[in-house]
């Protein structure tokens, strides 16, 4: 089937009247994109972030953008019409709402139900793993296979953060270990733990979303409930996850940010058995020293720095 991919560009303040004129006729399923949205949602998450990438704020400045869809028809094109002068008539009627400036875009289904597919491919992680999408079938040879949902949320192992934490991961399992994985996302770190021999993972985000896609990514790679464990909730403010976590862990993993790895370092050591590794990573260079400083001030020894692309990760003892 095709499809109309249709845009309209608004203000921030013709946002609303724009996608009431719409739903008066009869399109309601509509995507908005809007930088003051943008900002404010940055402006107000500080603690998760520490970069935004420089292509992203380039597409959202300016934007306030209303997007929909509609099929490829007599009756599709129709709607358009309708569309076209209904703005001519709210244009009109209502000043401050911009160009309201309409584009469309021919696609096939196949457009936004594969071709994002294209932009993952197995990747060879450090010296055993090899990082595989579900629908690729290869024969990983002498790597150790780890299957992802790339579709389902962040961690594809694709980011240099990711790539560096797996990669002192792997050279941190044997066998048996107890691994702990903070701000887990996929699930992607302590699954590969368990992949490489690790015997049991707990894993936590403050997003939900993560609990049902780590649990469909452990299952692809036929890990079950009895190894693998993944609760929600934020392990500096919930006493009862704090509980459940518990301690004694041979691997703790953070690829979060350097500010919620700073907040974590005084907790840390309490959660390590004797001799066990704490790997972090989703640390900008920027703020490196910055972070080893307050690892170093809660008590633990830094053994090794790794960097790429702009990243930095640490392993302490």
């Amino acid at each position: 089937m095709k499809w109309l991919e249709v845009h309209i560009d608004t203000t921030h303040a013709g946002l609303e009247p724009v996608e009431t004129l719409l739903s008066t006729l009869g399109i309601d399923g509509v995507v908005i994109d809007d930088e003051t949205e943008f900002r404010e949602f940055l402006d107000g998450n500080h603690r998760f972030w520490d970069y935004v990438d420089e292509d992203l704020e380039r597409a959202m400045a300016g934007r306030s953008r209303i997007t929909f869809y509609l099929e490829r028809s007599e009756e599709g094109f129709a709607k358009v019409g309708e569309v076209r002068m209904a703005l001519e008539a709210l244009k009109t009627d209502h000043a401050g709402l911009g160009t309201l400036l309409m584009t469309l875009e021919d696609l096939e289904d196949a457009d936004w139900e594969n071709n994002w597919k294209q932009y993952y491919r197995p990747m060879e992680i450090g010296q055993r793993l090899l990082v595989i999408p579900q629908w690729e079938h290869i024969d990983p040879k002498d790597r150790i296979p780890l299957f992802l949902d790339p579709g389902l949320t962040f961690g594809t192992g694709s980011h240099a953060t990711t790539r560096l934490c797996l990669t002192a991961l792997e050279q941190r399992i044997r066998g048996g270990e107890q691994v702990l994985d903070l701000g887990c996302g996929s699930g992607i770190l302590s699954i590969a733990a368990l992949k490489l021999g690790a015997a049991h993972a707990f894993a936590c985000d403050i997003d939900d979303k993560c609990l049902d896609v780590a649990y469909a990514n452990a299952a692809l790679n036929g890990i079950g409930t009895d190894t693998y464990t993944v609760q929600v909730g934020d392990i500096l403010t919930d006493e009862a996850l704090h509980q459940a976590i518990g301690g004694g862990y041979d691997v703790i993993l953070a690829n979060i940010v350097a500010d919620v790895i700073i907040a974590l370092a005084p907790a840390v050591r309490g959660l390590l058995a004797p001799g066990g590794a704490f790997l972090c990573s989703g640390i900008i260079d920027e703020r490196a020293e910055e972070v080893a400083q307050a690892l170093r001030a809660a008590g633990l020894d830094i053994s090794e720095r790794r960097s790429a692309e702009g990243w930095t990760a640490y392993t302490c003892q």
